[in-house]
């Protein structure tokens, strides 16, 4: 007594399989440009919180000059994730679909330039 499968029931695993995967592929890629977002956002409120901390100790020790965009950056303990570029004071995130949204160090604080990147026009 031989115990195999028949070719029909190997197509058919096959065929359930294409579909799960047809519907699955979609759902993770949205999924992992939503998580580039959220990380995105993320480096905005260190990068926001950062300045605001070193302002605070640079006032306490006396120190009345605004920082840049290359001290900025150093305040970062990890630094920029590869999606981030950095020119002079302006911080540019690039969206996984080219889009991009710029940050300028002004007065202190991090400003929003401009952003065509959805998910990110709150901030």
């Amino acid at each position: 007594m031989k115990h195999a499968f028949t070719m029909i029931e190997l197509i058919f695993v096959i065929v359930v399989v294409g579909i799960l995967a047809s519907i699955a592929i979609p759902k993770f890629a949205a999924t992992r440009d939503d998580a580039m977002i959220s990380r995105a956002r993320a480096t905005v409120g260190a990068l926001r919180s950062a300045i605001a901390t070193e302002r605070q100790k640079k006032i306490l020790k006396g120190d009345f000059t605004d920082i840049n965009g290359s001290a900025a950056e150093s305040l970062l303990e990890y630094g920029l994730p590869s999606d981030w570029s950095r020119s002079g004071d302006t911080f540019t995130f690039t969206a996984p679909d080219g889009s991009t949204c710029a940050f300028k160090v002004q007065n202190n604080k991090l400003v929003k330039q401009s952003c065509s990147v959805s998910g990110m026009s709150d901030l």
